[in-house]
């Protein structure tokens, strides 16, 4: 019997969609994108003014396409069921391409051909084998929304395609020219792309207010009224502004002198402040919340997030608990609007629910409204219920979803604002106190709100000032970027889309760009030195209004307002011009700077040379000698070289930092120092212990510290995001010649991290 095939990129997906339907369906995975631009070349003909993408079938994706095209040979029907947004109509449409090609075995599509076809399909719609393949689109992966979807058919978005193809040849031209650029100017496996180095000036400028910044001394004046705190307001008629009393002596002079007035309750205030409901998650809040309240960075929260869409043990069955989790719309379904109030008014009560039903606008005049806010699929899977079935984290996050989308459906809540005005003839001080009154979204939130309660007061009423002080207080210097700080940066500035933001902050840290500690993202050397050629010669690309513009146009192109070719040529044509100003004008940094010693191996002169891990000294006879020292990292004394006596230095390698005999190289004694705890970041996906780094004889790796009762090893490092796939740990495999990719050890799903973000 012939059977229905779907298609979908995820098999945590498939098998999810495959368990709501019968034996005349079969639903296969494609694991991403199946046809991509070369990896060791530009990957991109232009002629006449036109863009030509060279696309193939992935190395790493032959086998599964060809599982496709087999089972599409003889299927009764195919459908394209892909993720709705860019990316996923883009995957749908080399599948379809790939299955048209199949049967159209004759005669084979040139590029310029395919290029063709689809701007003919934008011009007038024809009868494209590519686009009659019905394309089904849902927002959950339930059984309601899946069936719904196959009684509804679609067709691929030609203009979503356009778009994803114009991001893509946009980012592979930036990526490419500006990456090997850098690598000749400065040193290899530098790179840029076009919302990472946007991204990353980010980083930089703040790190740039940081250490300019000059700390300011001031002082507030605060008295106490029998246990009612008041600041100082006015001052012999003029009004205290905000850290303008600096000098000490005035200050305590202004002490002594209001020490000894009268005081009186000259105003009470009272009025009721409403704090309105918080609107339910997208991707950038989510992720906000997540770092703020779970402490999950991104790539994490996204993770986590994408099993809880693909599907989860419920008590009905696996199925998906939450919509789709990439999303720029606050938009939520009737549907759910309903069920939100129907739960709330059967839990909490009739006062717990508005006056009329809640609606939210994205800030983001791109935003997909067509799509949803991210929210929980089934209300009764309750928390305390999923907490049996998901595991921890999946479990945390989804309580943090469910309670944020519940509250979004609640009345807001309410306090009552008290200010009093205390005086004398000369001064005013201020107090404020609070209480809430009902307590409304914050219900299912269970926040607390502590009151601030002043005692009843009347006007006119005698106080008597107790205690008073100048408190010395200082400005600070702005703080270092967060995950989710940036997250919020980059979503307001318009940089990027939900889809880029987690894997915009994970290329910046595996790049060695910024390193992440204590939850800040600090800005390395090599960060420095790549924006601040980027500035000079790159202005635009590290703009960030420009690159904001560049996803007006990529939005533009999706809603069929522009061309796509139009788009690319515009930027093309004078980017690649500042690319040869770039060759002509960027004086190279790979510059030895002599350090008035000699190399102890050959007698000649050692220099000073920059590499992607920082400065080094070695031999200007290079390659001839080929003797090589890292500059000392720390003064802290160490038991001498066991095996010569020598002193042992810290030296640092692509692994981080070793100790090593300083007489090297005639003694290459090394030794692993116990690992820090800052380095203990990782859990073993075998014990749970924890992944250290550690060095031996061949280099350095990655093990758990339960060794030897757990064995667990790699040469790669760990990434802080959990396999999409099977759950296990990803690392980073960085290559020299081709894009770097997060690869999975256990299933092997990998996906590119490389310059092209």
């Amino acid at each position: 019997m012939q059977k229905k095939l779907i298609i979908v990129e995820s098999p945590t997906k498939a098998k999810t969609i495959a368990n709501f339907l019968d034996s005349s369906y079969q639903v296969i995975a494609s694991k991403g994108h199946v046809r991509d631009l070369s990896k060791y070349a530009m990957g991109i003909s232009i002629q006449e003014d036109k863009f030509y993408p060279k696309y193939a079938v992935c190395k790493d994706h032959e086998d599964i396409v060809a599982q496709i095209l087999s089972l599409a040979k003889s299927a009764a029907q195919i459908y394209i069921a892909t993720d709705e947004d860019r990316e996923g109509e883009a995957i749908g449409y080399h599948i379809a391409y790939l299955i048209k090609e199949q049967k159209n075995k004759k005669k084979k599509s040139s590029a310029t051909q395919e290029i063709a076809d689809l701007e003919s399909q934008t011009q007038q719609p024809t009868n494209n084998p590519v686009f009659t393949l019905p394309r089904i689109v849902f927002h959950e992966i339930t059984k309601s929304a899946i069936l719904h979807a196959l009684e509804n058919p679609k067709t691929l978005d030609i203009y979503k395609i356009n778009a994803q193809l114009a991001r893509r040849l946009l980012d592979r031209i930036v990526g490419f020219s500006l990456s090997a650029l850098l690598a000749h100017k400065i040193s290899r496996g530098m790179s840029a792309g076009r919302v990472q180095s946007a991204a990353l000036k980010i980083v930089v400028d703040r790190e740039r207010e940081i250490q300019a910044f000059k700390p300011i001394i001031y002082y507030n004046i605060e008295g106490d009224f029998k246990g009612i705190h008041a600041s100082l307001d006015t001052y012999k008629g003029a009004k205290v502004k905000s850290q303008s009393l600096r000098d000490k002596e005035e200050a305590l002079q202004m002490c002594a002198f209001l020490k000894e007035q009268s005081y009186s309750v000259q105003e009470v205030v009272q009025k009721n402040k409403v704090s309105p409901s918080p609107p339910p998650f997208m991707t950038s809040t989510l992720q906000q919340s997540a770092s703020t309240n779970l402490g999950y960075g991104p790539s994490k929260t996204m993770g986590i997030a994408q099993k809880l869409y693909e599907g989860v043990a419920t008590p009905e069955g696996v199925s998906g608990v939450i919509t789709y989790m990439r999303t720029d719309s606050l938009n939520i379904a009737k549907e759910a609007k309903d069920a939100a109030k129907d739960y709330i008014k059967a839990t909490y009560g009739d006062k717990y629910l508005p006056k009329t039903p809640k609606i939210y606008a994205s800030k983001n005049k791109a935003a997909q409204e067509a799509h949803e806010a991210i929210r929980p699929t089934n209300l009764s899977f309750t928390p305390a219920l999923a907490k049996e079935y998901l595991k921890p984290e999946e479990h945390k996050l989804y309580t943090l979803i469910y309670q944020r989308f519940l509250a979004s459906q609640m009345a807001d809540a309410l306090f009552e604002q008290q200010s009093v005005s205390i005086g004398c003839e000369n001064a005013t001080f201020k107090a404020s106190g609070r209480k809430l009154v009902f307590e409304g979204y914050l219900k299912v939130l269970q926040e607390k709100s502590e009151d601030k309660l002043l005692p009843p007061l009347q006007e006119g009423q005698a106080l008597q000032l107790s205690h008073i002080n100048a408190k010395e207080c200082s400005t600070e210097a702005p703080p270092r970027y967060s995950e989710a700080s940036l997250v919020k940066t980059l979503e307001s500035l318009g940089i990027g889309r939900p889809s880029t933001y987690a894997p915009t902050i994970a290329l910046l840290i595996n790049r060695d760009y910024v390193v992440l500690e204590k939850k800040q993202l600090t800005p390395t050397e090599n960060a420095f030195v790549v924006v601040g050629v980027l500035e000079k010669h790159f202005t635009n690309i590290v703009d960030a209004a420009f690159s904001a513009s560049l996803e007006d146009k990529l939005d533009a192109i999706a809603s069929s307002k522009t061309s796509w070719q139009q788009m690319l040529l515009e930027f093309y044509t004078p980017f690649m011009h500042q690319i040869q100003e770039g060759k002509e004008q960027i004086v190279s940094q790979k510059v030895s700077v002599p350090t008035g010693l000699f190399c102890p191996q050959c007698g000649a002169p050692l220099v000073e040379r920059k590499s992607r891990f920082g400065a080094f000294v070695a031999c200007s006879a290079y390659p001839k000698c080929k003797f090589i020292q890292v500059p000392q990292e720390s003064t802290e004394e160490h038991p001498p070289c066991e095996k010569c006596g020598s002193p042992m230095v810290f030296k640092r390698g692509r692994f981080g930092q070793f100790l090593a005999c300083s007489a090297y190289p005639k003694c290459k004694n090394i030794r692993q120092e116990a690992p820090k705890q800052e380095d203990t970041l990782f859990k073993c996906p075998e014990c749970g212990g924890q992944i250290v780094q550690k060095r031996s004889k061949k280099g350095g790796f990655f093990g758990c510290n339960n060794y030897p009762t757990c064995r667990f090893l790699t040469s790669y490092p760990p990434i802080d995001k959990p396999c999409p796939e099977c759950g296990y740990l990803m690392v980073y495999k960085a290559y020299k010649k081709k894009p770097s990719v997060n690869t999975c050890l256990k299933c092997k799903f990998s996906e590119e991290v490389a310059q092209l973000v």
